[in-house]
């Protein structure tokens, strides 16, 4: 080999490491901000890939508790406590005291509130400050949950039953805060401490942090309503009939209207807002003469009032679909809708 052949193999030896060392130099040293960037994006597909999948009724309800999306308030959708509902599935949930669940009804409100989680929105709000929940650790199982309408729409709080034992919002206040919200209406769901009276001041302070934060929630503030079933029914008339100062709120109005399903409270003001009532003629737990009796009562004061009672039904019946009593939501929302325009 002569020395010009010699010379032209060192020079295409030297540019064959040339292009490889072009090729392989940024997969070998990546920069500190690749790494933090390749390390972030392979979390977020990830994350997108768990997240994406909707629920279904074969979800399992542990998988919606732990899902990563809703942080550290996922174990506030069910009942906190696990010996009020059985089931594995979203579509086999039971909850103790109820009827009538809605399997699909179930799937719809979980899908909803990640789907509006995933997206950005703010569907859970504390009402008690750190140090509030530091001093009394029971206020860490509070809060709201928003199923937001049209921005600068009226509000209402829906509290579910459970006995003041427990929250029993799968059945008794998701469902009629999403269907508020679909209707516009900005809604909101309370979570709140068992217990008679730390459930109404847990609703005092919700309405106060409603409206001390009106602005940011972009609700109107004018003419809200309160809802509830069974021990929430009773929270919402206590609520109606005495103001949220009664219970440790601010002075503030007491609501437009209340709504109050299946519950045999009969303690009435004439001060209390108009009050729309709906029970099962089988209520086994809340006598619906009861419910009339109190009616009447406020009826006779002056206060405009609606009764609905329906043949069969008994308690805890939600919403009502598939059940006689389908459809009166309808007939709260306009009730409540009168009460905005008097």
């Amino acid at each position: 080999m002569d020395m010009h052949t010699t010379g032209l193999l060192a020079l295409l030896f030297c540019l064959l490491l040339c292009f490889a060392g072009c090729r392989t130099q940024p997969q070998e040293i990546p920069s500190e901000n690749d790494q933090v960037q390749e390390a972030g994006g392979a979390d977020s597909v990830q994350k997108d890939q768990h997240t994406s999948e909707p629920y279904t009724v074969n979800t399992a309800i542990a998988d919606v508790i732990n899902d990563p999306v809703f942080g550290e308030y996922g174990r506030l959708i069910f009942p906190v406590d696990s010996g009020y509902y059985s089931g594995d599935t979203l579509g086999n949930l039971h909850l103790t005291w109820y009827n009538n669940i809605d399997p699909d009804q179930t799937v719809e409100i979980a899908n909803y509130l990640k789907n509006h989680a995933e997206a950005g929105n703010i569907v859970f709000y504390d009402i008690y400050t750190e140090e509030e929940k530091a001093a009394d650790p029971e206020k860490e199982d509070t809060g709201l949950f928003f199923f937001k309408g049209t921005p600068g729409e009226n509000f209402a709080i829906c509290n579910a039953g459970g006995g003041f034992a427990y929250v029993g919002a799968m059945q008794d206040s998701f469902p009629h805060a999403l269907e508020l919200s679909q209707k516009g209406y900005n809604a909101f769901a309370l979570i709140y401490r068992p217990g008679a009276q730390t459930a109404c001041e847990d609703l005092a302070r919700a309405i106060s942090f409603i409206f001390a934060h009106a602005d940011e929630l972009e609700v109107d503030t004018d003419s809200y309503s309160l809802w509830g079933g069974s021990a929430g029914a009773r929270m919402a008339a206590a609520l109606g009939s005495y103001g949220p100062a009664a219970f440790g709120g601010d002075d503030l109005p007491r609501p437009s209207a209340v709504i109050m399903q299946y519950t045999g409270y009969s303690d009435y003001t004439e001060n209390d807002p108009p009050t729309f009532v709906c029970v099962g003629e089988k209520d086994a737990i809340a006598n619906w003469r009861t419910m009339e009796r109190r009616i009447q009562n406020l009826s006779a004061l002056g206060i405009s009032t609606e009764f609905h009672h329906y043949p069969g039904l008994g308690h805890g019946f939600g919403l009502g679909t598939g059940t006689i009593a389908e459809g009166w939501m309808e007939d709260a929302v306009a009730f409540w809708e009168k009460q905005m325009n008097e």
